[in-house]
């Protein structure tokens, strides 16, 4: 596992780091010519490897692994120019762990001589617009051979006419350059990797039936499963580094005061359960990530098979009811697995779904490799509209409230970085972990109490974070849904956090279980479809859970939904910002929902077979 030190408010952060199997996926860049020799290919062989140079420059300087560790480029030995020189560059990308590709050519080239052939590895072409050779005929040309083949590529062509001597990445080309790259290392990045989930079906959610079809044939991955009663054997047999656990329990004495016990006075727990109740859910959250993706200093306890994990990019924990019955829930655990520090200080978070609902989670992985932050997950529990809560508040929605709001809302798995406690130019935000501050985890944690289980809900006991979402932040909310005879589909909901004032806030989170994290969410309207309103988006929504992450990611997601080919089947992202692969124009332009459906049944699943 690759390590590497950052250096963040003049403190070195020693928690950058590659903790799963495997190599990080590299940025192949084929640098590509016209192969006519004596004069043509001698007269563009600098300006050809200098945009490969300068493409690779712009992924390195703006682009990291959700890790934190920086993206790096492979670039062909030479110009590729014809079969033989694209079948070198091929063994070098698969020696070097290449996992997107991205061709650049200023000129003419033979199309089906030089493209990529990897089905496998996203794939995109730069073709230069510049008068002097047709680079973007070669462009044109090449995705036509794509198409033919059944490769989709993604293709980028700058909308102004650049000198020859202009070795500049135009800012629309630079745009489309990292939105297919990020995606296409998402992409490449769950490929191999592992859900784990921990139990079974909660409370008959859909979503916690876990698909091994599904992760396989779209994404890649494999599907591990694990009895409950892994995390009970070793609680009992002490499998956990114990001196790690007295360092978490000094944590949250310190930092996780105890909020407001609203269980009825006869069914309260005692001081005493309620200490055995933290010192487990602490327990519960070391092994739960030791599972994901292990811990060494288990095999000097003589576990060297459970040192090991499950390479586990995302997981879930089942938890109701046939856990939570009679012991504390994984509120704590899914929240802190899920928030960008912990008690060894600022770190990537953990992709973990409350009840197992793996469709949730997987939508959070996709969200959080493509903006490295931390994600919340939510029921989504109620549509308030404008009169709504004019009948129970007295009190009138203004601002981006006021064609109404959607209370987001779930007992776990919310992370900490949610409080709206961290702060970029004066405003909310979330931020890549790299960029977090101590001072912005205190306020998180400040802001935060940690209320006991509702027993009737949850009689096993356990804590539940307890937060109002505060400040106005950009976010998207998303979801994977599995339709029967259709597959994956994905829907994509783009808004912004809201500010209630304190007595609408207090009446309608009254109303709900108010120690529960809240965030009030206003969707973005379009007038039409599902987004005509906000109650059409709330009606129109496939599940019962969402998966959140701060900035307005919609067309970020199309493009990876895209390459995975799952049809979006309801999203609010302006046309002009949907970046697809060529082809699908091929299946319609007037009605680009439709033809999305159509242009993934084609191609079919990335990694399944037609």
């Amino acid at each position: 596992m690759g390590k590497s030190n950052q250096i963040i408010g003049g403190e070195i952060m020693p928690n950058i780091q590659n903790r799963l199997c495997g190599t990080l996926p590299k940025v192949g860049i084929r640098p590509i010519i016209d192969g006519r020799r004596k004069g043509i290919r001698e007269s563009l062989e600098e300006q050809t490897m200098r945009m490969a140079k300068s493409t690779a420059d712009l992924m390195t300087k703006k682009l990291r692994h959700s890790n934190g560790l920086s993206v790096e480029c492979v670039i062909s030995d030479t110009t590729i120019g014809g079969v033989p020189e694209a079948a070198r560059c091929a063994d070098k990308f698969v020696q070097e762990g290449v996992g997107v590709s991205i061709s650049v050519t200023p000129c003419w080239a033979y199309g089906m001589e030089t493209i990529d052939m990897d089905p496998l590895i996203p794939k995109a072409i730069w073709g230069f617009n510049g008068t002097e050779r047709p680079g973007a005929v070669y462009l044109s040309a090449a995705l036509a051979g794509h198409d033919q083949a059944g490769l989709p590529a993604f293709g980028i062509y700058g909308k102004d006419v650049q000198d020859q001597d202009d070795y500049s990445i135009p800012e629309d080309v630079e745009q489309k350059l990292l939105q297919f790259t990020k995606a296409g290392l998402a992409t490449a990045t769950m490929r191999g990797k592992s859900y784990l989930s921990i139990g079974s079906v909660s409370m008959g959610i859909a979503g916690s039936q876990v698909s091994p079809s599904f992760f396989c044939d779209y994404l890649g991955m494999r599907t591990e499963y694990l009895d409950m009663s892994e995390i009970t054997r070793r609680i009992k047999e002490e499998i956990y580094d114990k001196e790690e656990y007295e360092k978490a329990l000094s944590w949250v004495k310190k930092n996780c005061p105890e909020g407001e016990d609203r269980n009825k006075k006869e069914i309260k727990h005692s001081p005493s359960q309620k200490d055995a109740e933290w010192e487990m859910v602490i327990k519960m959250t070391l092994i739960a990530r030791d599972l994901m993706i292990g811990n060494k200093k288990l095999i000097n306890l003589g576990y060297a098979e459970e040192a090991e994990g499950h390479n586990a990019i995302a997981a879930g924990f089942q938890g109701q009811r046939q856990w939570t019955d009679y012991l504390p829930n994984g509120d704590f655990m899914e929240t802190i697995l899920n928030t960008s520090f912990d008690w060894n200080g600022i770190r990537e978070a953990f992709v973990f779904a409350t009840e197992n609902d793996s469709l949730n989670g997987i939508s959070m992985l996709f969200n959080h490799l493509l903006t490295d932050r931390a994600q919340i997950f939510s029921d989504i529990r109620t549509y308030w509209s404008p009169p709504a809560v004019k009948r129970v508040t007295g009190k009138e929605l203004t601002g981006l409230a006021k064609e109404g709001i959607l209370h987001l809302i779930n007992s776990g798995a919310t992370t900490l970085d949610a409080t709206g406690k961290q702060r970029k130019d004066g405003k909310s935000t979330m931020k890549p972990f790299w960029e977090i501050t101590e001072e912005e985890v205190k306020s998180c944690l400040q802001n935060t109490t940690w209320s006991p289980a509702n027993l009737e809900y949850f009689r096993g006991g356990g804590y539940s974070s307890t937060f109002y979402t505060q400040g106005v932040m950009p976010v998207t909310m998303v979801r994977i849904n599995l339709i029967k005879g259709l597959g994956p589909v994905i829907q994509i909901a783009e808004g912004y956090t809201v500010d209630l004032s304190p007595q609408i806030h207090h009446i309608l989170d009254e109303r709900t279980d108010p120690t529960w994290p809240t965030t009030w969410f206003a969707p973005i309207l379009t007038g039409k479809g599902a987004f005509r309103d906000v109650y059409s988006v709330m009606n129109n929504w496939g599940a019962n859970h969402g998966a959140i992450s701060y900035g307005h990611i919609g067309k970020d997601l199309i493009t990876l939904a895209s390459m995975l080919r799952i049809p979006v089947a309801m999203h609010n992202v302006p046309d002009e910002q949907i970046f697809r692969p060529k082809a699908w124009a091929s299946f319609g332009t007037s009605d680009l929902e439709s033809a999305d459906f159509r242009a993934c049944h084609n191609f079919g699943p990335l990694y399944g077979r037609k």
